[in-house]
């Protein structure tokens, strides 16, 4: 079994994994640490510093790409402003709060394509396809299940997107207060819009009803793991392990 901890950046120090060559990558803000059978961090830089520079291009020629909070209509050939973009739409949020995840995804897609092992966290949002399972550690801020749990996922061909927002840790921008709110589909992506999106409604008490309604609106989530103090809500595919 791989062990990945997330605690915010300190988890790096205590990887295990299971063979795989652990390295970082980073260029300007995007800081990701990759598992895979081979070291490819100077592919991974190049695939970065291009996908980066897209992004910045097409910043430059529609502002609002970076500063809106609401889902925007691209009209772009370019497979990371699409993906940016389709995730607004389907999460109810801005493109960019899916920047981080669809760089992960578009760097699983275009280095590691349809063949070996890989885990690409960026930003504590992951890209992932391994055969052997692997438990990701929750760091949910001052919650006391901060740590103390994690959820285990299977080994499997089609990867994992895993992402998890929150608002009281790190520099992003939420309407909520949750402590964690950790997503998972096919599209590291789309779980970050969708981490997003429910963080942004956790404002009080955690109504399961409430939130069970709203998940019938997003069908590629698979599962979803919201704390907020010593609350939690569960749903679908997935299982909790405690440290």
């Amino acid at each position: 079994m791989n062990k990945i901890n997330l605690k915010e950046r300190f988890y790096r120090d205590i990887i295990e994994s299971s063979g795989l060559k652990n390295y970082t990558v980073k260029i300007q803000e995007t800081d990701l640490l990759v598992l895979s059978e081979k070291n490819l961090s100077k592919e991974i830089k190049e695939e970065v510093v291009k996908q980066r520079d897209i992004i910045k291009d097409y910043i430059r020629k529609n502002p609002e790409f970076l500063t809106s909070f609401s889902p925007l209509a691209c009209k772009n050939k370019n497979e990371i402003i699409r993906i940016m973009c389709l995730s607004g739409e389907m999460t109810e949020t801005g493109p960019m709060a899916s920047v981080a995840g669809a760089i992960a995804e578009i760097i699983g897609k275009n280095v590691f394509k349809e063949k070996g092992d890989f885990f690409i966290e960026n930003g504590g949002d992951i890209y992932a396809r391994v055969k052997n399972d692997f438990t990701a550690g929750i760091y949910a801020g001052s919650s006391p299940f901060s740590m103390k749990i994690g959820i285990r996922l299977n080994g499997r061909a089609m990867p994992y997107g895993i992402a998890t927002s929150s608002g009281t840790v790190g520099h992003s921008f939420s309407y909520g207060n949750a402590d964690a709110v950790t997503v998972i589909s096919k599209s590291a992506a789309f779980s970050d819009g969708a981490a997003t999106h429910f963080g942004n409604l956790v404002k009080g008490k955690i109504e399961q009803q409430f939130f069970e309604k709203e998940l019938q609106k997003f069908p590629f989530i698979e599962a979803i793991l919201i704390i907020k103090g010593t609350e939690m809500f569960l749903w679908g595919d997935m299982e909790l392990v405690y440290f």
